[in-house]
């Protein structure tokens, strides 16, 4: 019976892996064929042969560097924002005891019942008033204001449970309050910090909506806009577009690979057990 059962689990398993990675075989598919294969018979196999011409006719276009330059600017950005914000929030509502204080993180935690676009109305009217339309900041600063409650949340359970005894015995010798944060707390929430910056990271790279209506200048177009350029009038290009979605999706992939243990030691606060 047991072995039945794991059979089960792992058959489960398998399907619902291969349901969620439908999008990105459908798209890896697509991008090595023609778009007529494509449009004909979306799922099936190359009949004309691998069609390598899609990616090298992306990769040679200077249009791809330039918006992946943007997509990095980005990214980076509001991850520095972000992680930079939301710890310092975190420190705060963990360690900190202060009248009041479980009011305020019940305000800033309002800010998760709010999606990106549903406020993108005042929002440009509040970066217009303040000059940051066609600005990268105009986007950074946006997607790090709507990252910043889900991430204080997070860095704030991990924060809240460093032993007390060890900030004591920081302050003890000699350290202060911000020594004990720059030097002993962060250090600690290594895999925290590494999971909030993991999470901005995916999202301000395949952010789409907001720069769109942000930025009006097309040399400043992150990776997510480049799609754009292979949509005509009268047709669309859909094994470029495949090709591009690849090449999009890549590199986060790549990352999250390389960091999805400290994703899940950071979310669960693993790394203070024993």
């Amino acid at each position: 019976m047991r072995q039945i059962w794991n059979f089960f689990k792992y058959a489960v398993v398998i399907v619902l892996a291969l349901i969620m990675s439908g999008p990105v075989i459908t798209a890896f598919l697509g991008s090595i064929r023609t778009s007529g294969e494509f449009i004909s018979q979306p799922f099936g196999l190359p009949k004309s042969g691998i069609q390598w011409q899609n990616y090298t006719g992306i990769l040679t276009s200077a249009s791809f560097w330039s918006q992946l330059q943007s997509s990095l600017v980005i990214s980076l950005g509001a991850v520095a924002v972000t992680v930079t914000v939301a710890s310092l929030l975190a420190f705060v509502f963990a360690r900190i005891e202060f009248r009041g204080r479980t009011i305020w993180f019940n305000l800033l935690m309002i800010g998760l019942l709010f999606p990106l676009t549903v406020a993108i109305l005042p929002l440009f009217i509040q970066l217009t008033k303040l000059g940051l339309i066609d600005s990268y900041w105009g986007v950074i600063l946006p997607i790090a204001a709507f990252s910043t409650p889900s991430n204080t949340v997070i860095l704030t359970n991990f924060f809240s449970q460093i032993p007390r005894e060890l900030e004591d015995a920081a302050y003890i010798d000699g350290c202060s309050r911000f020594g004990f944060f720059r030097y002993i707390l962060l250090p600690l929430a290594r895999p925290a910090l590494t999971a909030v910056a993991v999470l901005v990271l995916v999202f301000s790279w395949n952010e789409f909506y907001l720069p769109l209506t942000i930025l009006n200048d097309p040399n400043k177009w992150p990776l997510p806009l480049g799609l754009m350029q292979y949509q005509g009038q009268f047709g669309t290009d859909w094994a470029r577009v495949m090709a591009f979605v690849m090449l999009l999706i890549i590199p986060a992939i790549i990352f999250y690979i390389f960091t999805e243990k400290y994703i899940v030691t950071g979310l669960t606060g693993g790394a203070l057990k024993g």
